[in-house]
């Protein structure tokens, strides 16, 4: 049902890591580097034992901005339902994290999932350019879940 391939308006960026001998650095996001139509109104961060999957999911106005940086790795899945997308119907598959930190945008409507493939619990930092749940937690949760759907074309391998 769906074929390999880079999905439109995914954004995927290596976060480089800056080292001395006090640890590191990562910068996650800036501005500069960043559409406005992404800019994050809040952070929250999750940690999700290892072998566990989170999603597949998507969201009808929120874009999700994850990075993953460790101490685990995730296997990243994405899949495009959009169907006026010019990649309508493409999945991408990367691996991202202690080993390759790297940021993803995932605009609305792209169906997401990642599963912690390490041995440790793994962190994801996510920066949303919505509200979860709207101002004060008032407004509906804006997600559109597909775990738990029979005969979902959605698979985590």
């Amino acid at each position: 049902m769906f074929t390999d391939g880079p999905i439109d308006d995914v954004v995927v960026k290596e976060l480089p890591k800056f080292s001395d001998d006090r640890g590191w650095l990562m910068e996650v996001f800036r501005h500069d580097e960043l559409d406005e139509e992404y800019f994050p109104v809040m952070t929250y961060i999750s940690m999700t034992k290892s072998g566990v999957v989170r999603g597949p999911h998507e969201h009808v106005d929120q874009a999700d901005y994850f990075c993953f940086a460790g101490p685990s790795d995730f296997k990243l899945y994405l899949w495009d339902g959009r169907e006026a997308s010019p990649t309508y119907k493409n999945r991408m598959v990367l691996v991202a994290g202690v080993s390759k930190p790297t940021a993803v945008i995932v605009p609305k409507g792209v169906v997401h999932a990642y599963k912690n493939i390490g041995d440790d619990g793994g962190l994801v930092i996510n920066c949303p350019n919505r509200l979860f749940m709207g101002q004060g937690k008032a407004e509906p949760v804006d997600e559109i879940r597909h775990e738990e759907l029979e005969n979902s074309p959605y698979i985590i391998d």
